[in-house]
């Protein structure tokens, strides 16, 4: 296999704005000395699915290659190496090398209900450690806190009522962090937004974001911009023209959500998921 340089893949990745995906396959002293924009990514309460959602993405370019010439991933607990003790000793120890420099992206809301103990991430010095915790504890150190999904970036799911577990987006959550959080909401978020938005962090610093914190450069054309005519489904609930994401411009797998015949339920929304999902349209003339 040919490695792709650093500055190589830079170079095309903010020309081409690729797809990549990540992975933490290295064992932990091989990632712990590769200095590519070193990640930490905590995952709180949520399904997973935008981890599925990124690793699902593997052109133009191989994982591999992403993460020997791109990035270095810390900590991922869905699909790094270590376990248990040492999974969270690397945490803590990536964090305090990498002070100020590293990424924090954060998925899932974060639960405050009972001081956080409804959602627990592992251990530290022999005590519980919460995601609620955690994002304290790690958001503060980081030089970008990115919140990948829309649990993160606006409570979704996890925080639907009646929320028992009392979960916030991530920037309710977070106190004193070094910039603005990004918001990069999607039920799950599309992959390439989130490796083209990291890339942009390490290649340009903060992008520009709208009054919700998400990039313009992914969330400035609705759903319903580019929506086919023939298949819109305004008058049966569609929230397509409400709704701020990619799902025209980049698509998924080639198709859009809508197209098997259903309106968008807005997944990317502040206010997602609504009750119902969708609710149709009664015209004048009915």
């Amino acid at each position: 296999m040919k490695k792709m340089t650093r500055r190589d893949f830079l170079k095309w990745s903010v020309a081409a704005s690729g797809a990549l995906a990540l992975n933490t396959s290295q064992i932990h002293s091989d990632i712990l000395e590769n200095d590519n924009a070193p990640i930490l990514w905590l995952q709180g309460a949520g399904c997973t699915g935008c981890s599925i959602s990124t690793l699902n993405v593997s052109n133009p370019a191989t994982i591999d290659i992403v993460l020997l010439s791109a990035v270095s991933m810390k900590f991922n607990n869905t699909v790094m190496a270590l376990s248990g003790e040492q999974a969270m000793a690397s945490l803590k120890e990536a964090a305090e090398r990498y002070k100020g420099e590293f990424i924090l992206v954060i998925e899932g809301a974060v639960p405050t209900r009972d001081n956080g103990n409804y959602c627990i991430i592992g251990e530290e010095n022999g005590n519980y450690l919460t995601m609620l915790q955690a994002v304290r504890q790690y958001g503060p150190l980081a030089r970008y806190v990115v919140s990948t999904g829309t649990c993160a970036s606006f409570g979704g799911m996890a925080a639907a009522p009646p929320n028992d577990s009392e979960s916030v987006p991530v920037i309710q959550a977070l106190t004193n962090p070094v910039n603005q959080v990004i918001n990069l909401p999607g039920c799950p978020v599309h992959p390439t937004v989130v490796i083209q938005t990291l890339i942009d962090i390490v290649t340009s610093g903060m992008p520009m974001l709208d009054n919700e914190n998400r990039p313009v450069k992914f969330y400035s054309e609705t759903v319903h911009d580019s929506c086919n005519p023939d298949r819109c489904f305004w008058s049966e609930g569609c929230k397509g023209p409400d709704t701020l994401n990619v799902c025209s411009s980049l698509m998924w797998n080639k198709t859009l959500c809508t197209y098997p015949g259903y309106p968008c339920i807005g997944c990317a929304s502040p206010d997602f998921p609504t009750n119902p999902l969708i609710d149709s349209i009664v015209s004048e003339e009915g």
